[in-house]
């Protein structure tokens, strides 16, 4: 059985390795003053916050057509037996659902569609898993195993500076966001059952990344090995020293660094911070 891998755009996995594993990866857009970019292709993360920065419209994202999925499948159809398609968290976007739709709309390749429930790098690490697994000849059900028992010691905490972007776009409470801009409190959050919800309420930025670091400690003093990112918006300089620092105190622990880009940014906003892992 061949098995190919699909993701979406959202992973944020580099044109490198989606070449060097045979990833194939979807886009979703972000709509900016009504013109719409296909993340990862027509826009990269750095042209998205500067064409946003201050202005007055706030970007709108939209998931993958049913027919972008459908069209894929077919493709893969004529080389492989199955498909496992990974997506961000079905909470917030309707992309796993549309892979789910697209998988039953085609014929001659059996289509599993993984909901990560969660998103960014730390979706990327169940597709850079799954990618690995396929190239040593694994079946979906047998990747999707490992996927399942990945799920039990994935974790990923982020901190935003402004929680009216999440607010705005409908995922986060508006009672959690009053009270975050109230307090003017710097929250940890992460995702439960599926939906992005406050951690902690902490009252500054570097009290909030030191949080996010404590609950990393927690996890490499249980696990031999593990893996793990930072990820930031459109701050690098910020998440390079942090991830130095963090690198220099886990030494069980590997290290990269990655970021939010524009439909995820569009959510977070600039100067957001996330931090997550695995066990290996």
């Amino acid at each position: 059985m061949r098995t190919a891998i699909v993701t979406d755009s959202t992973a944020y996995i580099t044109p490198e390795e989606r070449a060097r594993l045979n990833i194939r990866m979807i886009p979703l857009s972000v709509n900016i003053a009504g013109e719409l970019f296909a993340e990862e292709v027509d826009i990269t993360a750095s042209e998205f916050y500067n064409k946003v920065r201050g202005a007055k419209e706030f970007p709108k994202t939209t998931q993958p057509p049913i027919g972008e999925f459908a069209a894929l499948f077919e493709e893969l159809a004529n080389d492989y037996d199955e498909v496992i398609s990974i997506h961000l968290s079905s909470g917030i976007s309707g992309t796993y659902q549309g892979a789910v739709q697209a998988g039953e709309m085609v014929e001659g390749i059996d289509v599993f569609a993984f909901d990560s429930e969660i998103s960014c790098a730390v979706q990327g690490f169940y597709v850079l898993r799954a990618a690995e697994m396929a190239a040593q000849g694994c079946t979906a059900q047998e990747i999707l195993a490992a996927l399942a028992d990945m799920k039990q010691s994935i974790r990923a905490y982020f901190i935003v500076d402004d929680l009216a972007h999440l607010q705005r776009g409908g995922r986060l409470s508006s009672a959690a966001a009053l009270i975050g801009g109230l307090l003017q409190v710097k929250p940890v959050l992460h995702f439960v059952d599926k939906v992005i919800v406050p951690f902690e309420k902490i009252r500054t930025r570097k009290k909030a990344l030191k949080r996010a670091e404590e609950l990393l400690a927690e996890d490499a003093n249980k696990y031999d090995k593990m893996d793990a990112v930072v990820i930031h918006g459109n701050c690098q300089k910020e998440a390079e020293e942090w991830l130095a620092q963090l690198a220099a105190t886990y030494p069980n622990v590997n290290f990269k660094l990655s970021y939010f880009g524009p439909v995820i940014g569009t959510h977070l906003g600039e100067g957001a911070m996330g931090l997550g892992w695995t066990k290996k």
